[in-house]
């Protein structure tokens, strides 16, 4: 049986209209820090192929290259007062987003005291008690309860609130995800699960690990759910699409949401993702979501190059300020090594 495409469709000059210039502008420049910051973070990895570097960010390292516009799209309809976040491994976009300094998140990146959590966490753990992002999660699909579990607490406490859980599409056939969708489903949670499909998990192709082409819509039904898909690369189809699952999650309807992206580097820094072909890679890569932006604020007249490249030199002086931080903060002390993982008496 033929499945019909179900990817929302988007006319892109409503949305601009909708999202006005702007805030467009601010979108777009939200985007470029993630891609500036992770292609900087990604040099200092001791991974980085083109030339060499001093080794300064240790362990794993999982990139948001390519998947800018999904959690961007999102995080412009919530309320960091009252609404909570939450994601795995590849947590560096959704942190930044949420308003935490570059340069202590790059801080802890490199493992620093200063780090945003004071150099304990890493890449795979950024968190914001103030802005209400629940962390990142290293292992898959443990974020996904959580997710539920702030939900449920602001259905509780009444405060008009949700949350949005962002997945790939490794996680969706993990039990937590299947039993998380049923909690939300049968107590009415004002909750949004974003599978993040960028194609891979790890290195094996999504139609090799899940059984269905389209999770989203496959999946929502088994549990009474909404669903929505949509074109993950495309900065307009995310901002409708949030804007939709937003407002079916503050009704008290969870809604199962499935963003179609891809990522242009390996499933870490280490990894050289061979298990791809080099024209599938080209092939998404003129779908980038940055360059699409930018091309149709240019052509609506709503950026100039002269615009484009002062936000290039903006967001290059973030980062480079951030680098700097990272590289001139001090270690954690030693007297911090037990802090926060036994009980203080």
């Amino acid at each position: 049986m033929t499945q019909v495409n179900p990817l929302l469709q988007v006319d892109a000059a409503a949305v601009r209209a909708e999202i006005g210039q702007d805030s467009l502008r601010t979108l777009f420049r939200k985007m470029l820090l993630i891609r500036r910051f992770e292609e900087q973070a990604e040099k200092q990895s001791g991974f980085f192929r083109e030339g060499t570097t001093i080794k300064k960010i240790a362990g794993f390292l999982h990139l948001y290259i390519g998947q800018e516009a999904v959690q961007t799209g999102f995080y412009a309809h919530l309320d960091p007062s009252k609404d909570a976040t939450v994601t795995s491994y590849r947590c560096h976009a959704l942190a930044l987003l949420a308003g935490e300094p570059p340069k202590e998140l790059m801080a802890e990146l490199y493992g620093k005291g200063t780090g945003n959590v004071s150099g304990k966490g890493g890449s795979m753990h950024f968190f914001s008690k103030r802005y209400n992002v629940l962390g990142g999660h290293g292992i898959v699909g443990g974020q996904i309860p959580v997710g539920i579990g702030a939900a449920f607490s602001a259905k509780y406490r009444k405060s008009g609130g949700v949350s949005v859980t962002f997945l790939g599409d490794g996680a969706s056939p993990q039990g937590t995800f299947h039993e998380s969708l049923n909690m939300a489903a049968l107590w009415k949670l004002p909750a949004i699960v974003v599978v993040e499909n960028n194609r891979y998990g790890m290195g094996t192709a999504c139609h090799r690990a899940v059984a269905v082409d389209w999770i989203a819509e496959t999946k929502a039904p088994g549990y009474g759910l909404p669903s929505i898909t949509f074109d993950g690369l495309d900065i307009y189809a995310s901002w409708k699409a949030a804007q939709k699952a937003v407002a079916f999650a503050r009704s008290g309807q969870p809604v199962l949401v499935e963003a179609r992206t891809y990522r242009f580097r390996g499933h870490s820094s280490s990894d050289a993702a061979l298990y791809r072909t080099k024209d599938e890679l080209e092939a998404y890569k003129k779908q980038d979501p940055i360059e699409r932006l930018k091309e149709d604020l240019l052509t609506c007249g709503w950026m100039t190059e002269a615009d484009v490249e002062a936000a290039e030199e903006q967001v290059a002086a973030i980062v480079r300020e951030a680098i700097q931080f990272a590289e001139e903060s001090p270690e954690p002390a030693l007297s911090e090594i037990a802090r926060h993982v036994y009980a203080e008496v």
